[in-house]
């Protein structure tokens, strides 16, 4: 699992209109090969009547799988610069496919290198970027009295407040960093004067958004 890593935040669409051409972004995170060929088949099959689907997609934590598809474009002016913008952006696991309805006024070939990409960077644009850190869910359960000073800790510290359970003791649970358990394990110990019953859980990623 990468420590962190750049993805699209949603699943989205985004229309641009270029010399009377509509050419219409679909966004998607896609984790597997089979998921981001879905995904264009259920666009193709929803602008059935589009002059073209064009398709591109980058997925592993390596980008071992790379796909571009001008589906009836001149060939390197759609599926490539589509391919080449998710590269420029450092995104992994993302599929797009740009619909275009031809307007009647053709753009040759750098038109349709500069349309297609202008589609993806406006239609990741409008959809959003995360950033995916790989987190250690640590969990504190503490007696209900410690629950204002940890919580007020918690949130002015690095670490970000993941949830608080309440049952017969307070539990709450944390995002640190796989390199830094070891010191919010001490930091907690020392505000609790050792009354807290720490643990690690899951790791899992917080998604924050890149702006």
């Amino acid at each position: 699992m990468l420590p962190q890593y750049l993805t699209v935040k949603t699943t989205g669409t985004h229309e641009i209109h270029i010399q009377k051409s509509r050419f219409i972004a679909h966004l998607k995170r896609a984790e597997t090969e089979e998921e981001a060929q879905d995904f264009i088949q259920d666009i193709k099959k929803e602008h059935w009547n589009a002059t073209h689907n064009c398709s591109a997609y980058l997925i592993g934590e390596h980008d071992q799988i790379q796909k571009a598809n001008d589906d009836g474009e001149p060939s390197g002016t759609a599926g490539v610069p589509m391919l080449e913008v998710l590269k420029k952006r450092q995104l992994k696991d993302t599929v797009v496919v740009v619909t275009r309805y031809f307007g009647g006024i053709k753009l040759g070939a750098g038109g349709l290198i500069r349309a297609y990409g202008r589609a993806v960077s406006e239609g990741l644009d409008a959809v959003g970027i995360v950033e995916r850190t790989l987190m250690t869910t640590m969990h504190v359960k503490v007696e209900y009295p410690w629950l204002g000073k940890l919580e007020n800790e918690i949130r002015s510290s690095v670490y970000p407040l993941k949830d608080i359970h309440y049952s017969d003791l307070v539990e709450i649970e944390v995002y640190v960093k796989e390199n830094q358990t070891n010191a919010f394990h001490e930091w907690m110990t020392e505000l609790t004067n050792g009354q807290a019953d720490i643990s690690e859980g899951e790791k899992t990623y917080m998604e924050t958004e890149v702006k």
